[in-house]
């Protein structure tokens, strides 16, 4: 059985991957003050989770950073993942880590590595030899050019487009529509078009 660690929005858009997987769902797992029932499955607090020996968490939040903290805090746990049934992913050498997920139009190119626990977004495009980090959100209709990297924790946000060979730093924030041209530092935030660097942030990415 699989359980979905967060009964949100983004909870519902994997659980409906996982239908059309036909992978059984068990609950959904949030200490939130959330209806007993959500998106047709039980919610249940993590106090009485006791998963067996065969089954499998996704930590299914938005947030890359609350992403990786309930991670941290279910270590040891067999982590599954979801790829959309009409998601394109190369088999040429291309992999996805565990605990990511792969959302319905996304393109996943030869020799793409996707890290633990990503998010590939709607209609997300990663064009050849990408690589992602571990906890990053690709957003949909983000457009990542052939070779580029991205660094732990990065979100990409929706309608973006990174440039062949650019490099984006652990825990950067790439906003809404942007391209990106150069590459950008760790904690670094970039808007516009062409895009511009409008802050760096300590971050606890590296």
């Amino acid at each position: 059985m699989i359980y979905l660690f967060g009964a949100s929005g983004h909870g519902l858009v994997i659980l409906d991957i996982l239908h059309r997987l036909q992978q059984p769902v068990q609950a959904f797992i949030d200490d939130a003050d959330k209806p007993p029932v959500f998106g047709g499955i039980p919610v249940m607090k993590s106090s009485a989770f006791q998963p067996g020996p065969e089954d499998q968490v996704i930590v299914s939040i938005g947030s890359n950073e609350a992403r990786r903290t309930v991670a941290g805090k279910l270590a040891g746990m067999h982590f599954g993942t979801a790829v959309h049934p009409q998601a394109i992913v190369s088999t040429s050498e291309t992999s996805i880590g565990e605990g990511s997920v792969v959302m319905a139009g996304a393109v996943l190119n030869p020799y793409v590595r996707v890290g633990r626990h990503c998010i590939i977004n709607t209609c997300a495009s990663i064009d050849h030899e990408c690589q992602l980090g571990d906890f990053v959100h690709v957003s949909p209709n983000a457009t990542l050019c052939g070779n580029v990297q991205v660094g732990h924790g990065a979100w990409i946000a929706a309608g973006s487009t990174i440039v062949p060979g650019v490099r984006i730093g652990a825990g950067a924030v790439i906003g809404a529509g942007t391209v990106v041209r150069k590459d950008v530092p760790p904690g670094g935030l970039v808007v516009g078009n062409p895009g511009k660097l409008m802050k760096v942030k300590e971050t606890n990415w590296l």
